[in-house]
């Protein structure tokens, strides 16, 4: 809207002290032509804004103007700003709302704070794109449009239409009540009912959506974070679940016991080594934990997951015989 865009205009003056017509243009994600349009309304509407000229030059605010927003300490501005940091916002389609409601509660300062604020969001990190081991982070592309209406289905409480390709499977239209949203991991899901089940749809996976005016079948109030918790425990105790018998190395042990679903029983081997009694989830998650450990791990049993392993290594040693 015109009146959130002039608002963040004349914050970013307030903060910046001048900025070009094309730097506002960037900031603002709207055309120079546009920015020019605004700066004419604030002049019109009494706001103390003028262009000074040179190479410089840019758009400057009188000083000493000063605009009636509330009041945060310290404290309460570096709370929301390292919040503001996080990038669950940009799953739900709030990144450029976020970085407008960013530079109100910094102007929202007192102005001999605002720069110790600003320097110290920028000593604490939540959520780094890269781990220590060097994995980089990939966040779900939704396009804007569709998590905008899936969105507003949510707050308003209203029926939605979907069009979702579950994994391995073509797209398909289904009617859906909205509960809520949840991001992890920069992935963002759906939470939803479908005639009385629960569903939980990843909005990577929705190419488009469409609110429907009829009111949604849900409770009144919800609690997301244990509905997430229940159907993440549903998730991973459902399947064709397995019980394998390993020998692993004791400095890789948390790292086995971090991807199994249960640990059944361990004890010492005689030569140090543990050999445990863990429960995957199905036959594909056993092999592909056992294989993230190479040879600091070692399946006893079932067999079918000793020569799975096996065929797999041997595939990878004749990939590697001849030269390239």
């Amino acid at each position: 809207m015109r009146a959130d865009r002039l608002v963040s205009l004349v914050l970013l003056l307030r903060q910046h002290g001048r900025l070009s017509a094309g730097a506002l243009a960037r900031e603002l994600e709207v055309s120079t032509r546009t920015v020019l349009r605004d700066i004419e309304a604030l002049s019109a509407a009494g706001v103390p804004v003028y262009a000074e000229r040179g190479r410089h030059g840019g758009f400057v605010l009188l000083p000493g103007f000063q605009t009636e927003l509330t009041g945060l300490n310290h404290d309460e501005a570096l709370a929301l700003l390292v919040a503001g940091s996080r990038r669950g916002a940009q799953a739900f389609g709030l990144g450029s709302a976020l970085a407008s409601a960013m530079r109100k509660v910094v102007d929202a300062l007192p102005e001999s704070d605002r720069a110790t604020a600003a320097g110290a969001v920028r000593r604490l990190l939540i959520d780094p794109e890269i781990d220590l081991l060097s994995r980089r982070s990939a966040a779900d592309e939704v396009p804007d449009a569709v998590v905008a209406e899936v969105r507003r289905a949510v707050l308003a409480g209203h029926r939605l239409r979907i069009r979702y390709a579950a994994a391995d499977q073509s797209a398909k239209w289904r009617t859906v009540d909205p509960i809520g949203l949840v991001t992890v991991r920069d992935q963002g899901y759906l939470l939803a009912t479908r005639a009385g089940a629960d569903r939980t749809y990843r909005l990577s996976r929705v190419s488009a959506a469409e609110e429907l005016a009829e009111p949604a079948q849900r409770p009144e109030r919800v609690d997301l974070d244990r509905a997430w918790q229940e159907r993440s425990t549903r998730f991973r105790t459902g399947g064709e679940q397995v019980v394998v018998l390993v020998r692993v190395n004791p400095a890789r042990r948390e790292e086995l016991v971090g991807t199994a679903l249960a640990v059944r029983a361990e004890e010492a081997d005689a030569d140090g080594w543990l050999r445990l009694e863990v429960t995957f989830q199905d036959p594909r998650h056993a092999e592909w934990a056992l294989w993230q450990l190479a040879t600091n791990a070692e399946a006893l049993a079932p067999q079918w997951l000793r020569t799975s392993l096996r065929n797999r290594a041997a595939a990878t040693a004749t990939c590697y015989e001849a030269s390239p």
